[in-house]
């Protein structure tokens, strides 16, 4: 059975909504990274960064929500987070995955920090450019592949969800709020709020 390692208020939201959404049974590994917990010798075993979440998966162990997100939707396909190998929205799914932590939360801490970062040297071009390129794609809708949810739609509505209803340090759009609108109106999503909750 995998375990994931969690704390509330965290980015591991999205590894409580993955796990929620494969159907499967998980052990939830509470982390209270505000007790320093990420920081035992026993969690940085596991993750050598000390950040949440993190996953064992019997003798796998995979840190990054990105990554851990990969991992379940390939390892449990039946649970359908993820275009197959060959289907042609694999592509747009693995940019999509991605571009979670590589220009969203890029951009929010641009926006959090007020850091003027020149938009030809910056990996995520401008805070502005991500909101809008996201903002265009969500135009069609209702997820990032169209009518196909997938484990990209936990990465980006997590960080979404997190930067616009949670923390409000994000301006919203109409299609942000269709969007995390069609994200938690999900049972999965649902359950991983209770849970994170506590």
């Amino acid at each position: 059975m995998m375990k994931l390692y969690w704390s509330p208020r965290s980015r591991s939201f999205s590894g409580l909504w993955l796990m929620e959404e494969t159907g499967q049974p998980y052990e939830r590994v509470l982390t209270d990274i505000s007790t320093g917990a990420q920081r035992t010798p026993e969690f940085l075993a596991i993750n050598p960064m000390g950040k949440v979440p993190a996953l064992k998966d019997g003798d796998v162990s995979i840190a990054e929500a990105s990554a851990i997100c990969a991992y379940v939707a390939d390892r449990y396909p039946e649970a359908k987070l993820a275009p197959p190998i060959g289907d042609p929205r694999r592509a747009k799914y693995l940019q999509w995955l991605f571009f979670g932590p590589s220009c969203i939360e890029p951009a929010i801490i641009q926006i959090f920090t007020k850091i003027e970062v020149p938009t030809s040297t910056a990996a995520w071009g401008s805070a502005t450019q991500v909101f809008d390129v996201l903002d265009a794609a969500l135009e069609r809708g209702p997820f990032l592949l169209g009518d196909m949810f997938s484990a990209a739609d936990i990465t980006i509505g997590s960080g979404l969800n997190f930067a616009i209803r949670l923390f409000k340090m994000v301006p919203t759009r109409p299609s942000f709020d269709r969007y995390l609108d069609a994200c938690s109106a999900r049972p999965a999503f649902q359950r991983a709020e209770m849970i994170a909750a506590g």
